[in-house]
């Protein structure tokens, strides 16, 4: 007999209460080992690759890519002893009593071989995103102590489904449902299933072109990847069913194109759904931006020996294998003034009515997503010699590129460095990681005309800002703290002095 067991989605992130299945490595019919890598899922915080915690053959997937599944909900159902009897589960005790029963109870009995209304799904598989740029301001953290990002703790309201514009058929629950069918004797010929209870996957622009045209989807034969109905499979739908009145008028090409979304005619529009970590970053921004009054701090400064000293490390030994930035420079530029003002490094305590200042220095390092901005840190970075900081950036980067930055990176951060420098921005007015007393933006280095032993030469110029929470960091601090970032831009060797 076959031994089956389900595998719940677990809570991979402090409390969580949902997650999207992004991508399946297995189908039914694979086999499978313990601690293989089975799928992958998105939360409020990063994606995870989930292990198999069972050996053996996949019976079913309960979700489709592109679902949101509550923690605690079975996703997969995997055969433990594939060379026992096969069967799932059995229908023959159903077969005398359709065999004694009249033709209509025959086919009422055959009801239960279509999919539960309990295991459908409810949500269309989004686009995939692209690349990871570091640097940009703010991060995903949630502000308060109501949402999850940084480890702030479980959600204080209880976990509510998101309404879905669709839903979409269980990866196996039809084909699960035709061993059941086949051992129903057939006094009479079963009725085919009626197209009402067809599931139809489109996304939003093609429902709303199949509307306007007056076809019905669930008469369209998809051709689209998993099954899913394109615009061209409604209006081959549509030029099909009649000849002579014309389509909807061409809309004019789009001005814009955005890759990977599908562009509707009508409101020529692109859309897509405000995934996990975008709708986390987006409350706890908004939740910052109102809970912590923000003061924003400008400094403009000559980084001319600093950027010299990025060149001379570069071909140093110690350095050898790693990729030596200006960013690198910053960050021990803000390490030596923590050093020199601890204050700056410190939360606000509001249940306990507290300011605790930090004893070490978990520097974040913001970085743009295409699931939404993070925040990964670097833990104790205070205690790293240069060469070790610069790994760590490495790693950090590297890390948040391939989209593999855990909710243990990004958890526990002090103070933030968001370099928007990158993409040529000269300085912005960033707004706190939730829970961080001061956040550093670093701007694009250039050459500019600047005055020099008292004379007017060329030479490599940037902005810093620094905004932080006026609550428990007031001016004099915070101008402290910006001039000395400044001042051992300008001069490194002042590192030497204030060691």
């Amino acid at each position: 007999m076959a031994d089956l067991k389900q595998f719940k989605l677990p809570d991979v992130g402090e409390g969580l209460t949902e997650a999207e299945i992004l991508k399946w490595y297995v189908q039914a019919g694979d086999q499978v080992t313990v601690n293989q890598i089975i799928v992958e899922i998105e939360t409020a915080k990063a994606a995870v690759e989930l292990p198999s915690p069972f050996a053996g053959v996949v019976n079913e997937l309960l979700f489709t890519e592109g679902t949101t599944v509550d923690v605690g909900q079975p996703i997969i159902t995997i055969d433990t002893d594939p060379s026992g009897a096969s069967g799932g589960t059995s229908s023959a005790p159903a077969a005398p009593a359709a065999a004694s029963a009249p033709p209509v109870e025959a086919e009422t009995e055959a009801e239960p071989t279509k999919p539960r209304d309990d295991m459908l799904p409810s949500v269309p598989a989004p686009a995939e995103d692209e690349a990871v740029e570091p640097g940009l301001i703010g991060g995903p953290a949630p502000g308060g102590r109501t949402s999850v990002l940084v480890g702030y703790g479980p959600r204080s309201v209880d976990a509510k489904r998101k309404p879905r514009k669709s839903s979409a058929t269980p990866a196996s629950a039809v084909t699960s449902a035709a061993p059941a069918a086949s051992s129903v004797p057939e006094p009479v010929p079963a009725p085919a299933e009626p197209v009402a209870s067809v599931t139809v996957l489109a996304k939003p622009p093609v429902r709303r072109l199949a509307k306007d045209l007056g076809v019905d989807l669930r008469t369209v034969a998809p051709t689209g990847p998993n099954g899913t109905i394109t615009r061209e499979d409604v209006q081959s739908a549509q030029e099909g069913a009649v000849a002579a009145p014309a389509a909807v008028p061409a809309a004019p090409a789009p001005a814009v194109a955005a890759t990977g979304y599908e562009f509707d005619p009508v409101t020529r529009e692109y859309r897509y759904p405000i995934r996990s970590v975008r709708r986390m970053t987006a409350q706890a921004m908004v939740t910052s931006a109102f809970t912590a009054p923000h003061v924003t701090e400008f400094v403009t400064v000559d980084v001319t020996e600093s950027m010299n000293l990025v060149e001379r490390l570069r071909t140093r030994k110690e350095f050898e294998g790693l990729r030596v930035s200006p960013l690198l420079l910053v960050a021990k530029a803000l390490l030596v003034a923590v050093r020199r003002n601890p204050d700056i490094n410190a939360t606000w305590d509001e249940e306990s009515q507290e300011i605790a200042v930090k004893g070490y220095v978990n520097l974040g390092i913001a970085a743009a997503t295409p699931r939404g901005l993070v925040v990964p840190n670097i833990k104790d970075a205070h205690a790293m010699a240069l060469p070790e900081l610069c790994a760590a950036i490495n790693d950090l980067t590297a890390t948040a590129r391939d989209g593999k930055t855990t909710p243990g990176d990004m958890a526990g951060g002090t103070i933030t460095i968001t370099n928007v420098g990158v993409f040529g921005v000269d300085t912005g007015t960033p707004i706190l990681n939730p829970g961080e007393a001061a956040i550093l933006c670093f701007g694009s280095v250039k050459d500019m005309p600047w005055v020099h032993q008292g004379e007017i030469a060329i030479r490599k110029v940037t902005t810093l800002s620094l905004s932080f929470d006026h609550r428990l960091v007031d001016g004099e601090l915070g101008s402290r703290f910006l001039a000395d970032v400044a001042g051992l831009l300008e001069d490194p060797t002042l590192g030497l002095v204030w060691q």
